[in-house]
């Protein structure tokens, strides 16, 4: 995986805030100061931009260009260091409409405050610069050095999170895929550039189950040129009604799913520099979660509790989008089908968690994370209640997945106002599409911690069942390894079992 080290996201509300102070009806350059939260993944490190500090009288002179004073530093710099948060610098270039270079008073300016703000914030100051013709942004982060001897890391990108996800993007550090006669039809639907915009993207698909295999099959015939899949399950005989790519071989073999991912995504690809990376982490230990943070969109095809509690934080805390979605089939007492019902929605600021729109019990977390839900004894025992499985057959799962897809084509290329639509449910039996409205509850947890980054509450920890199946999946030969390390007293770790996994 190519590391992208830095980027930025803030939320359509912070943009708005930053739009009302930054464009001038004059015409001049202007400036603020705003704080961020760092979010650190495996490979990539993102400021999510928290408060805006608007400028008070002397804080700032504008003349044609914009000066920041000394003293506006300092106070925001101590608001900041209050917050346990760092300082970003934004200025405008009226009239620009693409990623802005520095010129030399920008690299003066953000240079001699570098250290001064890493002395009292603890962390890097972020700079940015806004292209007021079309609202592009562009962003680096100075990590080291003092005044002329200051060094500053240009960002891959920038992320607004809201109805729509916008990306500004450095095309220099990622430049634009060019399409060719593959892509034709997908070109025609939402045009070149929407087109380059998509394929840059980095997305993640948890879970490669019969919707997530889906899923990732259209995501990498569409052109994308960076696709990771995480799960730590194995093909089963079970699995091939519902699993399309899948093999008799394949069961037999308890070949892990990301092996069929990977396949399979290769073989449907269309981007000339096409690259999927397969996890046998789960999102639910602390190798996945850091994985997770390296994306720009998350796919959750999961259906346990505790992976969609930990997904669910994660667009609130780290500013991710998180397309989420599942099926329920209800049966009669003879077997035969009563109705089945999918649903799909985007979980993001300003939209409700997926505890709030009842589709995450909280209180089944916990369950979920001491490994109950898969014990046979703790289900008999309790009147056999257990969380519903939601079993999936072919002919639906597809239906899902497109569910998924359609959320994830509007909000990326819907025009302005027309994005992301909100919680969607269907019912087979009345064939009836609604749109869902259920809100935000009042002091929900989930989503007051919204721009938390690395300063969240931490849902990650050891994964038995992940555990598990990653040992399931080892060769003989890999086995034989394992036992001598175990006779030698050695713990063999998810990183290591990686490297095993045939």
């Amino acid at each position: 995986m190519i590391a992208d080290s830095t980027s930025v996201a803030m939320t359509a509300a912070t943009e708005k805030a930053l739009l009302s102070l930054l464009v001038r009806e004059d015409g001049q350059e202007d400036l603020c100061l705003a704080t961020y939260r760092p979010s650190t993944g495996a490979m990539r490190t993102t400021a999510l931009i928290r408060t805006v500090i608007p400028p008070e009288e002397g804080d700032r002179f504008v003349h044609g260009n914009a000066t920041v004073t000394g003293n506006y530093m300092l106070r925001a710099a101590e608001i900041a260091q209050r917050d346990g948060s760092g300082l970003v610098l934004l200025h405008s270039h009226p009239g620009a409409n693409t990623w802005q270079s520095m010129s030399r008073p920008d690299q003066d300016t953000e240079s001699s405050y570098a250290y001064l703000v890493r002395e009292i914030t603890g962390y890097p100051l972020v700079g940015m610069t806004l292209a007021t013709g079309n609202n592009t942004w562009s962003a680096r982060h100075w990590p080291v050095g003092a005044g002329n001897q200051s060094s500053r890391h240009h960002c891959t990108n920038v992320r607004v999170v809201g109805e729509s996800l916008a990306v500004s993007w450095n095309h220099e550090l990622r430049p634009p895929p060019k399409s060719d006669e593959r892509q034709l039809r997908s070109v025609s639907a939402w045009g070149e550039h929407c087109q380059a915009d998509l394929a840059r993207r980095r997305i993640l698909v948890v879970g490669a189950g019969s919707v997530g295999l889906d899923v990732i099959l259209r995501l990498a015939a569409s052109g994308i040129c960076r696709l990771t899949v995480m799960d730590f399950d194995v093909v089963q005989m079970y699995n091939l009604d519902r699993l399309i790519g899948a093999t008799h071989r394949d069961a037999r073999l308890k070949r892990a799913k990301t092996h069929v991912a990977h396949r399979e995504a290769q073989r449907a690809a269309t981007a000339n520099d096409f690259q999927v990376d397969i996890s046998h982490y789960s999102i639910c230990e602390p190798e996945g979660m850091k994985l997770a943070l390296d994306h720009d969109i998350v796919f959750c095809c999961v259906d346990k509790p505790w992976p969609r509690a930990v997904l669910n934080a994660m667009a609130y805390t780290d500013l991710i989008p998180v397309i989420d979605g599942g099926i329920r089939i209800d049966t009669l007492p003879d077997g035969r089908m009563r109705n089945a019902i999918w649903r799909s929605h985007v979980i993001r600021p300003e939209r409700p968690c997926m505890s709030c729109s009842r589709q995450l019990n909280l209180a089944e977390v916990q369950l979920d994370k001491q490994d109950l839900l898969n014990r046979p004894e703790y289900i008999s025992g309790n009147g056999g209640a257990k969380t519903p499985t939601n079993q999936n057959v072919a002919p639906l799962s597809v239906n899902v997945a497109g569910s998924l897809l359609a959320q994830y084509v509007s909000l990326s290329v819907a025009p302005a106002g027309l994005g992301d639509p909100g919680p969607l449910r269907y019912s087979l039996s009345s064939h009836f599409l609604e749109h869902l409205e259920d809100g935000t509850r009042v002091y929900c947890p989930v989503e007051q911690q919204e721009g938390a980054g690395d300063q969240r509450t931490d849902m990650t920890g050891r994964h038995e069942e992940a555990e598990r199946m990653r040992q399931a999946m080892v060769s003989p030969g890999a086995r034989i390894r394992l036992l001598r390390w175990a006779e030698d007293g050695i713990q063999a770790t998810a990183k290591q079992l990686d490297r095993l996994i045939r």
